[in-house]
């Protein structure tokens, strides 16, 4: 499976953030816990030097503790402020804003050595499509103010938005590179949802998940199905379509259905907490 998928409207968004960063002081990165790196854009690095940086493990609820601990201390290692938070359920929003308040205390002392007293701190929110980039604004705003849905690429104009607390919210469209040079990023991020499914062979894809979990967490699809986690990834997939009764027409299986009740489960955390990737020494050329 080829992975590519670069809406036009994501090359005029890389533009605008291009433009818009002068006006920034911090930059907030929303990367998918379960992917941390996969769901980060190389761009946003340079776009982003010389301000300050927050990355926000969002969905941290869907991925292990242990990896999220982990991948928490492997961006502080790099100068960035890291917050686990869960957008939908609102888990480590309250504490964002302290957060914001000392990686930017730097240009809140400057103003205040220049005799500027309360300007809002501006941030821009970036991240991938589907990473939750308006959900994590409506929650830390607190109310309805960017378009959200679950489908990669629903944000798309720019929007300022004002919050009570000294902090302007500039929201941008997320940006995923044109072409993936490793494919397994392409494949992770098909997994976590980051590409439209309908441009996707989903059953290929499952197989690959079937794969990865059987190796990184044995005994997790036999608890959720009930079947036997043996043999090739395809009979496991056999064996999930046939407990959760999916047939076609004359009971010929449906291993399409199959494989939409697998994502189903693993996107909504009903299989477990599971992380598709963890630091290693390769992630510090990235």
């Amino acid at each position: 499976m080829h992975f590519q998928w670069y809406p036009g409207h994501m090359t005029k968004a890389k533009r605008m953030m291009q433009e818009n960063i002068k006006l920034i002081d911090l930059v907030i990165e929303l990367v998918d816990a379960r992917v941390p790196i996969s769901s980060r854009n190389p761009d946003i690095d340079e776009l982003g030097k010389n301000k300050a940086r927050l990355i926000l493990l969002n969905k941290s609820d869907l991925a292990e503790d242990k990896w999220n601990d982990a991948w928490s201390e492997y961006f502080r290692e790099k100068g960035f402020s890291v917050v686990k938070v869960n957008s939908k359920k609102g888990g480590g929003i309250k504490s964002i804003n302290g957060v914001i308040q000392e990686a930017c205390k730097e240009k809140i002392e400057r103003d205040r050595r220049r005799g500027i007293k309360n300007r809002p701190i501006r941030a821009m929110v970036v991240g991938i499509p589907n990473v939750g980039k308006s959900t994590f604004i409506n929650t830390f705003a607190g109310r309805a103010c960017a378009k959200t849905g679950n489908k990669p690429g629903v944000t798309k104009g720019k929007q300022w938005i004002r919050l009570n607390k000294g902090v302007e919210l500039l929201d941008t469209p997320g940006i995923l590179w044109p072409k993936f040079e490793d494919q397994q990023v392409g494949m992770r991020l098909a997994c976590v949802g980051s590409i439209k499914d309908d441009i996707l062979n989903m059953e290929e894809l499952s197989l690959w998940l079937i794969d990865y979990l059987r190796e990184h967490y044995a005994g997790i699809l036999s608890a959720r199905y009930e079947v036997e986690e043996e043999g090739a990834a395809v009979e496991v997939l056999e064996r999930i379509a046939r407990a959760r009764g999916c047939l076609k027409k004359q009971e010929e299986l449906d291993y399409a259905k199959a494989a939409l009740v697998l994502f189903d489960d693993f996107r909504s955390g009903k299989i477990g907490r599971i992380t598709l990737e963890w630091p290693t020494a390769e992630n510090e050329e990235k």
